[in-house]
């Protein structure tokens, strides 16, 4: 085993940092929080109406800090640790006779439950007492539910309420049922006990009947000693699924595990049944209570951002993304109809329902490039799986023919120029609103359209003649004379734009470009890319680089990455606002494992094929593409590829 300064899987701290928002995130698929953060948020349940919907904040009983008796005299080692092999936070303090150590945890095959537990063992000889202290502020109150105590059940206490405000008039009101392991002042180990560990539990439910449910599993399982072995059985399994890993420096393997951790932390476990996604959002489901980290709604990063990784290694937990758009297509074909067109605009900002929700009025009704986003999430899983049946009978066809005929009815037809245009737009650079013919959208919008009909042939299904009219003759704005693509009508060179906008053609986003226009448009738009923008921008300027074998740009690209990931967790944000930002999770993985899909279209480049090196592990010489000294090697493991 590698030494734990060297493992790039385990983050060690000797103290918390100051800012709060960069501790450590414990989440499974249905709780999320940070760890000593007296919040708990539970997914998809939201309080607030309209713009002002936000995830509820749920009373924490986990927020407990382990300490020690301030008379003791022992001198302390203190440690906090990240062990993402086993997707636990682990605090200890040691002195010369006795280690205490709390171990927090999101329960990765019981989701509903989230688990702390407390040990105490000797480390000299000695027979007296050991006493560790337990500080909690915990109160059963909370400003976005109605929250009452109830009868106790198998030792737990019992907390239960009501959201106080439903997303939409007349909507209902979001039950949320807790039961936790009341937590003592102080613990102590006996004079003739040499070690001793105690498990405090929190279960959350939908109803009554659930959480009692939940926790009479995770008893049965506590009860034989298996409670956390279970859940980090399930995280050993995970990663030997979903790896990603290069032979170089420790911060490189750092940034991506953490990266991968954090993201995969969000999903479900492969083959876990009765798994609903409530969707993911940018700042993951330990954030997101009111004014917080966009307040826990969805965007288009999780079809753009996160999505393609998630696909790649676990296609699982890809449909089930696909089905929450599903879910909330009702809300899109209301948002459209608001808007006075066809079809279905998806919310720029979503919760429970798919109907707009984001504070500012600007963005749910200029930035409709999500649409095309979400398309592109459907036909890359498509592609990927051939999955039919969630076309065909899931759900998955009503949204992208919906997706279609919005944008048919968006479009207008300019007889001067004899294009379809599309105005009033706002693209990913949200430093310019109402702009005409945002190339990054105009493109999407021909991508969707074409997949539509595409798809439309494969189930049988009529293709109305428009589709294919307007994806091709929709303007896609190109300046001849300096060779690149202008970020929309009438952008001017040396303009700041906020974040990855143009340079995403090509990658994510399907589009064919010359080697020569490519460089380009990344040469205009890094030099004019905001130093503030988003985390994960600077990975899609290093994938494109990196296309253009032109390792020595790609790596300057990366370090800014870097920049992004605070330590001692690595957790991700932006400059900004440096909160967990799945987008930016997503982002720095992408920017190597894109090469495993786009090496089959390279055959020149034999030297990049993906080998099988046995037990499912994936690897892929990267040397040519990066720096000697800052990667060797790419190993993947459980790639899923069709």
């Amino acid at each position: 085993m590698e030494d734990a300064s060297e493992d790039p899987t385990i983050f060690t701290a000797h103290s918390l940092p100051g800012d709060p928002r960069l501790l450590a995130t414990m989440t499974n698929t249905y709780l999320g929080t940070r760890v000593y953060h007296d919040t708990l948020h539970v997914s998809g349940v939201y309080n607030g109406a309209s713009g002002d919907t936000h995830r509820a904040v749920l009373p924490s009983p986990l927020n407990v800090q382990l300490e020690v008796p301030g008379d003791t005299g022992d001198q302390l080692t203190e440690t906090f640790v990240l062990d993402t092999n086993t997707g636990s936070f682990l605090h200890t303090l040691e002195g010369p006779s006795f280690r205490a150590s709390q171990r927090i945890y999101a329960h990765r095959t019981l989701p509903h439950v989230m688990a702390f537990s407390v040990s105490i063992s000797r480390v000299a000889v000695g027979d007296c007492p050991i006493t560790v202290l337990l500080r909690s502020t915990f109160s059963p109150e909370s400003p976005d539910l109605d929250l009452h105590l109830g009868p106790d059940f198998q030792g737990a206490r019992y907390l239960y309420g009501r959201t106080l405000t439903p997303e939409q008039p007349g909507g209902s009101q979001q039950e949320v049922h807790m039961l936790w392991t009341p937590v003592p002042p102080a613990l102590a180990l006996g004079e003739r006990e040499q070690d001793r560990t105690w498990e405090f539990l929190t279960v959350v439910g939908g109803s009554q009947a659930e959480a009692r449910a939940c926790l009479t599993e995770a008893l049965r399982l506590q009860a034989g000693g298996a409670l956390y072995p279970a859940h980090a059985q399930a995280w050993a399994q995970l990663w030997a699924g979903c790896g990603l890993d290069v032979l170089g420096p420790l911060p490189l393997r750092q940034a991506l595990r953490g990266a991968l951790y954090y993201l995969l932390s969000a999903l479900p476990q492969p083959g876990a049944p009765g798994y609903t996604c409530h969707g993911l959002s940018p700042g993951g489901l330990s954030n997101g209570s009111r004014e917080e980290c966009y307040w826990g709604h969805v965007f288009w990063d999780q079809d753009l951002w996160m999505f393609p990784n998630i696909l790649m290694f676990h296609p699982e937990a890809a449909r089930a993304l696909l089905e929450y758009r599903v879910r909330t297509l009702g809300g899109a074909l209301d948002n459209a109809r608001k808007l006075g067109y066809q079809g279905a605009k998806f919310a720029w900002e979503s919760a429970a329902s798919g109907l707009e929700v984001c504070p500012e009025d600007i963005y749910g009704t200029q930035e409709i490039h999500i649409n095309g986003a979400v398309a592109l999430a459907f036909q890359l899983y498509y592609h990927a799986t051939q999955d039919v049946q969630l076309f065909q009978e899931a759900g998955g066809w009503d949204v992208v023919r919906a997706v279609a005929e919005f944008w048919c009815s968006r479009v207008e037809w300019s007889p001067e120029e004899g294009t379809y245009h599309l105005k009033g737009v706002m693209p990913p650079d949200e430093y310019h609103s109402g702009v005409n013919n945002s190339v990054y959208t105009n493109v999407l919008v021909q991508n969707s359209l074409r997949f539509a009909a595409a798809l439309a042939q494969d189930l049988g299904q009529p293709v109305p003649c428009e589709w294919l009219a307007v994806a091709d003759k929709i303007k896609v704005p190109f300046d001849p004379r300096q060779n690149f693509h202008p970020e929309f009508d009438g952008y001017q060179p040396g303009e700041e734009v906020k974040q990855a906008d143009v340079v995403l053609l090509g990658y994510p986003v399907p589009f064919h470009l010359s080697p020569h226009i490519r460089r380009k448009n990344l040469e205009i738009y890094e030099a004019v890319t905001s130093p503030r923008g988003p985390a994960m921008t600077w990975s899609m300027f290093a994938v494109g680089w990196l296309e253009l074998k032109d390792p020595w740009r790609a790596r300057d690209l990366l370090e800014r990455c870097f920049a992004h990931i605070a330590e001692p967790f690595k957790v991700a944000g932006s400059p900004c606002q440096f909160t967990c930002c799945v987008p930016g999770w997503g982002g720095l993985p992408a920017s190597g494992t894109v090469w495993i899909h786009r090496v089959q279209d390279h055959q020149g480049w034999r030297d990049l094929r993906p080998h099988m090196s046995g037990r499912g592990v994936w690897s892929v010489h990267l040397w040519p593409l990066l720096p000697g000294e800052q990667a060797g090697l790419l190993l993947l493991q459980g790639l899923h590829d069709s």
